[in-house]
């Protein structure tokens, strides 16, 4: 007679991951509510794109939220309950790799416009293709299988979603590091704001990936328990929450940056650039009203002018140009004589 199945163990872990997917679903309609107050000039795509995300997530956490009903509840107390996959596990995959895959498409078309190569950018979208097809094929294993019992059938498909999910991430992580990186300009203002970015890139892109790791570690050295859930059930909520994070810093950046006499403008992604650069002559036409002098670093050219061929960092919508103000010493002044 086989041992009882440990319900601690195989249901435990999903409830709890269920709930983490619960709590982050809050998060993420506070982040869609500002996001939509806050970019109202974005490019209509983008902003497709952010409600797509948002409906597959909510269909996410109410499919999940069925998913511990129907054991708990419905079938509480028969031995379907923990012999079977609940009826709608198959969609967990499907949801997972439906937000994961076009934002790492995304976040791979934004690093070919930051750093003019298209080579990094086909290698994340090759994996996160892969990572696709091995979630479907996860998702139809379940489907297939259906027992609890030959849970550890599902490595093959599992290990190729996680750990192309894992890469791409990494590499998507160390690409946007390495570019934020370069373009310190010695200022300190422009300097703390880049940083401030470089830091939410850390964060937001190594939380992906660590939840893969965890996923794929729990998942082959626990292959009959169901704790490798407790990173699963939460994946794509941390890929949503990690995108709209980034998008909503850059009100609180362009704040920061117009502190100082560096000015470093965050035009909008939908190539608001006119607006910019609206605001680039004003500041231009004030410092001049002040008495400084305006200094390209690079080539003394009209600051409105330097400002229309500034490079923009599409990631964050970033177009940095670096202005010094220089002061009339008083000391060094010699009044006119009076006759």
């Amino acid at each position: 007679m086989p041992p009882p199945p440990n319900i601690q163990l195989k249901f435990g872990p999903m409830l709890i991951g269920v709930f983490f997917n619960m709590i982050l679903y809050g998060v993420l309609i506070v982040q869609a509510f500002i996001y939509y107050r806050t970019y109202k000039k974005d490019a209509p795509w983008i902003r497709y794109f952010v409600l797509y995300l948002f409906i597959v997530e909510t269909l996410n956490t109410g499919f999940d939220m069925y998913m511990m009903y129907e054991p708990l509840v419905l079938r509480y107390g028969t031995p379907h309950a923990t012999t079977y996959f609940p009826i709608v596990f198959p969609s967990q995959p499907i949801m997972v790799v439906a937000v994961s895959t076009p934002i790492q498409i995304f976040l791979a078309w934004r690093i070919k416009i930051i750093t003019k190569s298209n080579w990094i950018a086909v290698i994340i979208c090759f994996l996160a293709i892969v990572g696709l097809a091995g979630g479907i094929g996860t998702s139809v294993k379940v489907a297939t299988i259906r027992l609890f019992s030959r849970k550890p059938e599902l490595h093959a498909p599992a290990l190729v979603w996680f750990c192309s999910a894992c890469v791409a991430d990494i590499l998507i992580t160390i690409t946007l590091v390495r570019s934020l990186t370069q373009r310190r300009t010695g200022f300190s203002k422009t300097d703390d704001t880049i940083d401030r970015i470089i830091r939410l890139t850390v964060q937001t892109g190594m939380m992906t990936a660590i939840a893969s790791v965890g996923d794929v570690v729990f998942f082959m050295v626990l292959p009959h328990t169901a704790l490798n859930f407790l990173w699963d059930l939460a994946l794509s909520k941390l890929y949503t929450n990690s995108l709209l994070s980034t998008l909503n810093a850059r009100a609180g950046w362009n704040n920061l940056a117009g502190q100082g006499s560096t000015n470093l403008l965050f035009t909008e992604a939908s190539g608001d650039a006119p607006r910019a650069r609206k605001q680039n002559e004003s500041h231009t036409n004030n410092s001049m009203m002040l008495g400084t002098t305006i200094l390209e670093l690079e080539e003394q050219k009209q600051f409105g002018e330097a400002a229309k061929r500034a490079p923009r960092d599409e990631e964050y919508g970033i177009a940095v140009t670096k202005v010094v103000e220089r002061m009339v010493d008083p000391s060094h002044f010699v009044p006119e004589t009076t006759q």
